[in-house]
């Protein structure tokens, strides 16, 4: 995987788009290395709270070493996981970042978001029309899109420790073995990226 690519669309976005701000309140949707990498946007942003929401819960053990606090998955729950965070939270997150290219999981990024002031980015990509309540908008909340992001600025960060790097990386293997299916196979679902040398 390129790592890079997926730290710029997730780190970066939470400074650039998001501009996070110390003692919000955070949801991360999908904790592949894109979500993975804003989660630890948000803490370095200073985030109080990060929720992370995955319907795979082997991937929050992950999310945890960069930083969620919090570990939702939306089918451990008879309603919208909108809904739950809003209790959760005394009426949604600050901030909420899509990180999965779905546009169920965009609307619901959305509804997630505190009213007045709620801002959403979308991080994951897809051309699939979709659509939101207008409401949503009308409640003072933010809706925004992001597509690539500074890479000066993550080297930088990475150059000064603000960036976990070598935590994306699950496995090492020979370059040879990157096609060898026998071997993928036995890499967990939570799979973020490898360092092939």
């Amino acid at each position: 995987c390129d790592y890079q690519d997926q730290l710029i669309a997730g780190f970066s976005k939470v400074c650039e788009k998001c501009k996070v701000t110390p003692g919000s309140v955070c949801a991360v949707f999908g904790l592949g290395a894109v979500g993975l990498a804003a989660v630890m946007g948000c803490k370095n942003a200073g985030a109080s709270r990060i929720f992370a929401v995955d319907i795979n819960e082997q991937k929050f053990e992950k999310a945890k070493v960069f930083g969620a606090t919090d570990f939702l998955n939306p089918k451990a729950y008879n309603k919208p996981i909108s809904e739950v965070l809003a209790e959760m939270t005394n009426g949604g997150v600050d901030f909420s970042l899509e990180c999965v290219g779905n546009t169920e999981v965009m609307r619901t990024a959305l509804e997630s978001c505190v009213k007045g002031w709620g801002v959403s980015i979308l991080v994951g990509y897809t051309d699939v029309d979709f659509s939101a309540r207008p409401i949503q908008l009308i409640s003072g909340k933010t809706w925004k899109g992001t597509l690539l992001g500074g890479k000066p600025a993550v080297v930088s960060d990475y150059m000064t420790g603000k960036i976990k790097l070598d935590d994306f990386i699950t496995h090492k293997m020979d370059l040879e073995q990157t096609n060898d299916e026998k071997v993928l196979t036995f890499f967990p679902p939570y799979l973020t990226a490898f360092d092939a040398y």
